[in-house]
């Protein structure tokens, strides 16, 4: 059951990107925006309109939007959680939008103080919006492996969402590990669970990598047929309602994983472990991939990458 191609979903731009306290310049955005699609990415988050209130480092999505040179063929996305976000979504001519809500009650209170009815509830009119103007929807359920606040999350509860994110009329959903904290078996489980109500191949896996399970998850992912992963260059990212999460599974990591396993990404490895470099010293952290600090060291001892 394991594909043949798999799309990736680079979400370092938004997701990677919106908990740096420092604020990363437009310009560098920009930059890193144009170089991942130039690399391949078929499907580019590049930022939120979101109140720079809540999240600051996103205040600039307009002219982000506005600079980037936009790739045939690639997906640009933008969170929007309200119709406020969404008309600035639209103005900035984003191809796909994205709403999310929670599997878990005790995470959605904590994170927008609303119960999951409600959260999704209020994303209704920016559905509806999104449908009537023809542009892409894609959901992400948060907490889906499990949560920082009531633990375990029952696979009911996850399909649940899906359904309910499924009747808005999303073209994708994303299953996502906010807190990193599932392991292959469960995974299978709720990926199994979720592709029973909704297409398996418009369900995206979205994994952080804080108990080192990312990878492997992954491969369970693909296991159960999963097509669409969720990553982020560099490892770049975390959740600042779960203490101690760790960034998404970096990018190279994954395409590294898919590479040896024959499948098809359409990614350029090498260019990948450059932008993840560049995208590190650009934040003054290092990069979280181990394949992409690997392949550097190794392209700078002159031995050439596996690719």
């Amino acid at each position: 059951m394991i594909p043949a191609k798999v799309k990736i979903v680079e979400v370092g731009p938004r997701d990677g990107l919106q908990n740096e306290k420092e604020f990363v310049s437009t310009e560098t955005k920009i930059e890193l925006i144009n170089r991942l699609s130039e690399a391949g990415l078929q499907n580019v988050e590049a930022t939120s309109f979101v109140s720079p209130k809540w999240v600051p480092q996103m205040a600039d999505g307009a002219a982000v939007m506005a600079g980037i040179a936009r790739r045939d063929g690639t997906i640009y996305s933008v969170l929007t959680p309200n119709m406020r976000g969404f008309e600035g979504a639209l103005e900035a001519k984003a191809d796909e939008v994205v709403i999310f809500g929670a599997a878990s009650e005790a995470f959605s209170q904590k994170n927008i103080n609303c119960s999951i009815a409600e959260s999704i509830a209020r994303f209704e009119p920016v559905a509806k919006a999104a449908k009537d103007a023809g542009v892409r929807l894609r959901a992400s359920i948060s907490c889906s492996l499990g949560c920082p606040y009531q633990g375990e999350v029952p696979v009911a509860s996850v399909v649940d969402v899906v359904e309910r994110m499924a009747a808005l009329g999303c073209d994708e959903i994303d299953i996502a590990d906010t807190i990193g904290v599932g392991t292959a078996k469960r995974t299978r489980e709720v990926l199994a669970a979720a592709s029973k109500v909704f297409p398996r191949e418009r369900l995206s896996g979205h994994f952080h990598d804080t108990y080192g399970q990312a990878v492997t998850n992954i491969y369970a992912a693909l296991q159960e047929g999963i097509e669409i992963f969720h990553a982020s260059v560099a490892g770049l990212g975390g959740c600042p309602y779960a203490k101690g999460a760790t960034g998404n599974v970096a990018t190279e990591d994954v395409v590294y994983l898919m590479n040896g396993l024959g499948i098809e990404t359409g990614v350029d490895l090498g260019k990948l472990i450059e932008i993840g470099d560049f995208i590190s010293r650009a934040i003054g952290k290092p990069s979280a991939s181990r394949a992409g600090k690997a392949l550097l060291a190794k392209q700078r001892d002159g031995v050439g990458a596996c690719v």
